[in-house]
């Protein structure tokens, strides 16, 4: 498990976070570019002292300034990069067995401990390859192998989907998610993709400009964003379920039409801006190309920013919703919690990810 206070200056960044990951738990975080996301990941793993605060796993103090401090290699962590950080010069099964090698282990035990982590990940056939000669998503894995070959308390993973492309990405999300799933540590995962955090995480925590500033569920952060940027970006609906003849059905049994996806299980992206409202007794006005067409009832109203433009609306019923609308049409609709509507989208709104 992971206790850890992070108080660190990096030039004009001033982070301040602290946070908690029990055994056996995936936590996401969240944030805008320059918010402190890596720089927290790296004060964690040892490579980056922090200035105040404490950093304990499996409650061992690794990091208490002045005077404590465990070096990266002799914490039990496991980290995987955003570009992954290969040895180009190793094979793909002298890479797995590098972090045991150099924590004293054998070589016979070390290359025999990396040749089952790689058979696990479905890589055996790749044991003697360099890693230029992987794919994108097979270099993924070979340095998640890397990382749990230490059997580390702790994974920390750093935008480890950033570097592959979209096609490449829903496949290594999915693989990973199960990979993740199995790990009994604790995990750290920081990414700027809600979708990942969805698949990936348990909870969630947003920093922005070095501090925290919502952490839950990410239905909870979603449900009442306290920012524009979690507005923006964590506060899109991700609807999970099966996709069958362009329609994908939740476990509750809601159906909403898509577009284009392949059948089988998906993540449903619905934006809240393309969410159109009216009242139960009315047709919504300009939306009769909409082929998604829910009755919900208004649970709750947030003004997020009393001067701004635009509310947010959550919605409840056969399907749950945020909706994000103009205070004009608020205002022309006379909403209050407890009114039901119709809340429609076009199946063209909807972007699809395969799960």
């Amino acid at each position: 498990m992971l206790h850890a206070e992070v108080g660190v200056q990096r030039g004009s960044l001033a982070l301040d976070v602290a946070l908690d990951v029990a055994a056996g738990e995936r936590v996401a975080v969240l944030g805008p570019n320059g918010a402190g996301k890596s720089t927290l990941l790296r004060a964690i793993a040892g490579l980056l002292p922090i200035d105040r605060g404490v950093i304990a796993i499996d409650s061992v103090v690794v990091d208490r300034p002045p005077d404590e401090f465990v070096a990266p290699e002799r914490r039990n962590v496991g980290v995987v990069f955003q570009q992954y950080l290969l040895f180009d010069h190793l094979s793909v099964l002298e890479n797995v067995a590098f972090g045991p090698r150099a924590r004293g282990v054998k070589k016979a035990d070390a290359r025999r401990g990396a040749a089952e982590w790689l058979e696990r990940l479905g890589l055996s056939s790749y044991a003697d390859e360099r890693p230029a000669a992987l794919s994108g998503g097979q270099a993924q894995r070979v340095a998640l192998a890397r990382a749990l070959a230490l059997s580390p308390s702790l994974l920390l993973l750093d935008e480890p989907l950033a570097a592959l492309d979209a096609g490449t990405r829903d496949l290594v999300r999915r693989d990973l998610r199960s990979h993740l799933s199995d790990f009994t540590g604790a995990t750290v995962l920081v990414t700027h993709d809600p979708v990942d955090a969805f698949a990936l995480a348990q909870r969630v925590i947003v920093v922005e400009d070095g501090h925290v500033v919502q952490a839950g569920t990410l239905d909870e952060v979603a449900a009442h964003p306290r920012s524009r940027y979690v507005a923006d970006l964590v506060g899109v609906n991700l609807v999970a379920g099966d996709v069958r003849s362009g329609v994908l059905t939740t476990p509750a049994g809601a159906r909403i039409v898509i577009a284009d996806a392949a059948d089988g299980p998906a993540l449903a992206v619905i934006r809240p801006h393309s969410v159109v409202l009216a009242r139960s007794t009315t047709t919504p006005s300009g939306v009769t190309s909409a082929r998604n067409l829910w009755h919900l009832t208004v649970v709750d109203i947030d003004r997020m920013d009393p001067t701004g433009s635009r509310v947010r609306l959550r919605l409840d019923g056969e399907l749950a919703l945020a909706a994000e609308i103009t205070v004009g049409a608020l205002d022309a609709l006379s909403l209050a919690p407890g009114d039901r509507v119709e809340a429609s989208v076009k199946a063209t709104d909807i972007e699809v990810v395969p799960s």
